[in-house]
């Protein structure tokens, strides 16, 4: 059957015009080495299941009752995880839903907003969907954001960190600068891989516990901080996301939530999500194991002469050593192996890699130095 073609007759205006976010692709095919959307390589807190499983009971009785609205009993656990008040932390359907209510609450304003050139794809595409005008601040050579170049007039800045997809962490220090600088409008700090990131050995305010900006917040009134279950705790499936703030930043985030959906996190969400952040001994031992898989993975595709930023996330952005990072993504596809490539300037010769367990990771190995030895090979003879 062929596919219907799309009338547009009856959208509206902005609804023709968006340019929708792409996600990574999901493949379905038997025997494969998926190491392109950042899945974390090790399943959940089994105390995840257990509470879900609690939920739905024999007969799924407690299905028939709406969710808790505010999900308070999570709230609370994120509260008292990052010593805050459950008044400074709000909860939603993926961080990727909580970054839309950001630009609708935050965002929407004469002034433009400011973010890296090279940073996560999807805010170029909130700034469209929310009518803001976007201003991308080039990273410097190196990928590296230089605080100093959003010392300019706007209506609020976004900055991933770790970013996304070099893996580079911003110092606390630079993010304290941004937010002393712009007291008048909203610093958001995209937080989806810190929890892999180690101290910057370069950042004065730096302690063994302090990397995340949630450090920063009871400091500044204008700083929110968000982040994700999708990564470190292995909860991609489930779909949630959290802000932290001060209390007028998270209510404004509640208010336009609650002329939204005022039910975003399902009740097997809600349990899930808690009962991981109780495990606290399960989630450091696996995000450990993550950062020393990172660590190796480095040290393989650094033998085989690739460039690797120093990442913090759990993924690599590597360099092939000819800059043929299209050729060899699809290279790797042909045997099962996949990987992301963008097709952007200054960033098409890199390829980003996901952290995997160690037999992917050896799978990968394998199958690039067949591909650049038949490659040196090649060149040789020709």
């Amino acid at each position: 059957m062929s596919e219907p073609k799309i009338d547009t007759r009856l959208w509206s205006a902005r609804a023709r015009h968006l340019s929708p976010y792409v996600p990574g692709e999901q493949p379905k095919h038997e025997n494969l080495c998926k190491l392109n959307t950042n899945e974390n390589p090790f399943p959940p807190s089994p105390k995840v299941a257990e509470a879900i499983a609690k939920v739905v009971g024999q007969q799924g009785d407690e299905l028939r009752f709406y969710p808790d609205p505010e999900s308070d009993a999570l709230r609370s656990a994120l509260a008292k995880l990052y010593n805050l008040n459950t008044n400074q932390v709000f909860v939603g359907n993926g961080s990727d839903e909580v970054l839309a209510l950001v630009f609708a609450s935050f965002f929407i304003k004469e002034r433009p907003v400011l973010a890296p050139d090279i940073s996560y794809s999807f805010y170029p595409v909130y700034a469209q969907t929310f009518g803001v005008e976007l201003v991308q601040i080039a990273l410097e050579e190196d990928f590296s954001i230089d605080p100093d170049a959003y010392r300019q007039p706007c209506g609020g800045i976004i900055i991933a960190n770790p970013n996304a997809p070099t893996g580079l962490l911003l110092s606390l220090a630079d993010i304290r600068k941004l937010a002393t600088e712009h007291t008048n409008s909203v610093i958001v700090i995209d937080e989806a891989y810190i929890d892999f990131a180690k101290v910057n050995e370069n950042d004065s305010d730096s302690d063994t516990a302090a990397v995340s900006a949630i450090n920063l917040i009871d400091e500044f009134d204008n700083l929110l901080v968000t982040q994700t279950f999708s990564k470190s705790r292995s909860l991609a499936g489930l779909r949630v996301g959290m802000a932290f703030g001060n209390v007028s930043l998270i209510e404004a985030l509640t208010r336009m939530k609650n002329s939204f959906n005022s039910y975003p996190l399902d009740k097997l969400a809600q349990a899930g999500a808690t009962a991981s952040v109780l495990d606290t001994e399960y989630f450091e031992q696996t995000c450990q194991q993550v950062v020393d898989l990172r660590e190796a993975l480095t040290a393989q595709l650094t033998a085989l002469d690739y460039q690797i930023l120093p990442s913090q996330a759990n993924f690599v952005f590597a360099r092939p050593p000819n800059g043929d990072a299209s050729s060899v993504a699809e290279a790797l596809r042909k045997q099962g192996i996949i990987v992301r490539h963008f097709d952007k300037p200054r960033i098409s010769e890199y390829l980003r890699i996901t952290v995997g367990t160690s037999d992917q990771h050896q799978r990968l190995i394998d199958a690039l130095a067949v591909l650049h030895n038949h490659k040196a090979h090649t060149a040789a003879v020709s």
